[in-house]
């Protein structure tokens, strides 16, 4: 018997393959409304009633995919993290070592902020959820932010390596300037939507790249992001 003589396998075990990929699509969805809605209400602020009424599916569905209120807000912020990577930390790396690419990090850090400043930040809006409380959500929301900020401190030193920068400059506290300016923006935008916030960030940027870096550091100028938020003027 030829191989095309062969009688054809039967469909049945596809079918489970099938369903487990449906059930991955449809879980995909769920997570997509809920950071939708995080991103507007907080992670404090899912909850399963309410994600079943945004997606037209049941409330016993909608639990079935997690199991849990707590799972769903981990899965949240696992999602928010996967895609801050993808626009933020991946396209950097296609820049060179050192100053170039810490630019470039920041760069796409102040894009992603420009537009989160309208829609809402995760990482910021956590923090003042669970800034006094115990727990795996907690736990996951920290160890992204701790992710994102030592990412940002190897190319701090790199910078160095390079000779980008001061060969006796304090990577922490350089790091810890950077992430003010970006927490003074949200504050400033956001909240007080004083005109100007994302020109000042950039200006405090350039600031501490003055400050610490060396004589014979690349001279390219940050980038401007291509959008500003609603109620800020440039």
């Amino acid at each position: 018997m030829s191989v095309t003589e062969l009688p054809l396998k039967p469909d049945r075990p596809e079918r489970p393959a099938r369903a487990l990929q449906k059930g991955q699509q449809t879980k995909a969805t769920i997570v997509d409304a809920a950071l939708g809605l995080a991103t507007q209400i907080g992670l404090e602020g899912l909850s399963i009633g309410a994600l079943a009424e945004v997606t037209q599916m049941s409330k016993s569905g909608v639990f079935a995919h997690f199991g849990s209120r707590e799972e769903l807000q981990i899965s949240v912020i696992r999602e928010y993290h996967t895609r801050f990577e993808e626009e933020v930390f991946y396209p950097a790396m296609q820049e060179g070592r050192g100053l170039p690419r810490l630019r470039a990090l920041f760069a796409n850090w102040m894009k992603r902020t420009s537009i989160e400043i309208d829609s809402g930040c995760i990482y910021i809006s956590g923090a003042v959820e669970f800034d006094d409380r115990t727990g795996p959500v907690r736990d996951a929301l920290v160890g992204s932010v701790k992710t994102w900020l030592a990412a940002m401190r190897r190319a701090v030193v790199s910078a160095k390596e390079e000779g980008h920068l001061l060969a006796d400059a304090d990577e922490d506290q350089l790091l810890f300037e950077i992430h003010g300016l970006i927490l003074a923006l949200h504050y400033e935008a956001r909240f007080l939507r004083n005109p100007g916030s994302i020109a000042r960030a950039n200006t405090g940027f350039d600031n501490i790249l003055r400050l610490y870096g060396a004589k014979d550091a690349p001279s390219t100028r940050l980038p401007k992001p291509n959008r500003i938020p609603k109620g800020t003027k440039e």
